[in-house]
């Protein structure tokens, strides 16, 4: 005989329904940090194994003892085509604060955030009281190590009015052997620059290249890589406002975030628009 259902039962099965729809988006809410996508924007949530068999090398600029070190830094090295000195001192802000210690301290938070994620991370240098690498070393490490992606992270020391972070890409070098990276590059710097900037807040730089990205040759850490590699200028050291957030820990882990969800969107293939060439 047919089955006849009661309206308080449909009642109470529809509301049962209802109930785990609300629930299942409420926890898919909060699992992606209440946006429905990555940090990253690209709709990728990275779990504990994401990056799994991935090898990635984060090269902090400059070291700690380059100051007390002028003849072993200023020798030259091979950069791709020419000659250039093994490394320099690097910027500082106003107060004193050194790149070499900004971008030591990011880098081993980014590694942290990646290693969770299953990456291998590899630093171009161990501690921030060393001399160098040279440039042509901290190539070598990245090649040697068959890295699927190598960020050279970096601050500025640009004009005080100029405000904001940048990513440079490899141009085809004088000697033309980094050609295989260039596109891999272009696609990793548009990726980072997405989302460093989404992460930290951080404007693109105002005072040179084009919506944040600049293309060069000169750099023999990007001449000699032959995997790819961009370098992030996280900010202007000279510039007060810049200064501000680089040297706060906490906007250091936003930014340590950005890096990550900036290699973990490339190297999982949701990359964005490559970036267009500028001077």
């Amino acid at each position: 005989m047919p089955v006849r259902f009661r309206p308080a039962i449909l009642l109470y099965v529809a509301a049962v329904v209802v109930l785990a729809l609300v629930t299942g988006f409420a926890l898919r809410y909060v699992l992606d940090g209440g946006h429905g996508r990555s940090a990253a924007g690209s709709g990728i949530s990275p779990g504990p194994t994401s990056l799994a068999g991935r090898v990635i090398v984060l090269d902090p600029g400059h070291d700690g003892g380059n100051s007390g070190a002028g003849a072993a830094i200023n020798r030259q090295v091979p950069a791709g085509g020419f000659d250039k000195e093994c490394d320099t001192v690097g910027a500082e802000t106003n107060a004193g604060y050194p790149e070499h210690a900004f971008t030591f301290d990011l880098a081993q938070r980014a590694a942290v955030l990646l290693r969770a994620r299953g990456a291998t991370v590899r630093l171009t240098r161990a501690t921030d009281t060393g001399v160098g690498p040279c440039v042509d070393e901290r190539a070598r490490i990245g090649n040697d190590a068959g890295a699927a992606a190598v960020v050279s992270i970096h601050a500025d020391g640009g004009p005080p009015t100029g405000r904001g972070f940048h990513v440079i890409a490899p141009a085809l070098s004088p000697d033309r052997e980094n050609a295989a990276i260039l596109a891999p590059s272009s696609l990793l710097a548009g990726t980072l620059r997405s989302a460093f900037g989404r992460a930290t807040g951080q404007p693109l730089a105002d005072y040179l290249g084009v919506e944040g990205m600049t293309i060069r040759s000169d750099l023999g850490g990007l001449n000699l890589s032959r995997v790819p590699k961009v370098f992030l200028e996280c900010g202007n050291m000279r510039n007060q406002a810049d200064a501000a957030l680089l040297v706060d820990p906490t906007w250091r882990a936003r930014a340590a975030a950005g890096i990550a969800d900036g290699l973990t969107a490339y190297l999982l293939g949701a990359t964005s628009t490559p970036a267009a060439p500028a001077s």
